[in-house]
């Protein structure tokens, strides 16, 4: 896996994210609040758990090297996987684009070998792992489309028609 495959990768994520987040900015504060019989027990947790799990791992390639688009006061938070981020939607689709964009940036940085580098980091139960960078970057593309899709079923069931998958657009 290759920095091209990354960027294409990241493209889509952001793309996937924007026409998702579409939908979502039609939603009212119910149905953004509203419970499934999920592990996320709704659109907001889900949006909030993809956009901390995301962030922490951006987090976690800071350590790897000196990355430009990683290295600014956004990534000095903690927080914990309990935490509910956005104290409403419109600060979600506010933040979401801008790590996109991030994400973006940091995989026009990187290069094939920094692809292969390491870190060390915990998950959100404590567990240490030693992860080379491409295996960190497919899983957060990877953890995107599996949670797009559990957010994708809430909107059906919320009788929100979507489709903002198909990666064959982006290549």
């Amino acid at each position: 896996m290759g920095k091209e495959y990354f960027e294409l990768l990241a493209k889509y994520n952001k793309e996937s994210n924007r026409k998702m987040n579409d939908i979502i900015k039609t939603l009212s504060t119910e149905e953004w609040d509203k419970e499934f019989p999920g592990f996320y027990k709704s659109i907001h947790g889900l949006c909030s758990h993809l956009f901390m799990s995301d962030y922490s791992k951006l987090k976690s390639l800071k350590l790897i090297d000196n990355f430009q688009s990683l290295n600014d006061d956004y990534f000095n938070k903690t927080y914990s996987s309990k935490d509910v981020l956005f104290s409403n939607m419109n600060e979600y689709l506010i933040k979401r684009p801008e790590l996109d964009d991030i994400i973006i940036h940091f995989i026009n940085e990187i290069n094939d070998n920094s692809l292969l580098k390491t870190t060390t980091f915990k998950n959100h139960t404590g567990i240490t792992f030693e992860k080379r960078m491409d295996i960190i970057l497919l899983h957060i593309f990877n953890h995107g489309t599996h949670h797009r899709g559990m957010i994708s079923l809430y909107l059906e069931m919320s009788g929100k028609e979507n489709d903002y998958s198909g990666l064959y657009f982006y290549g």
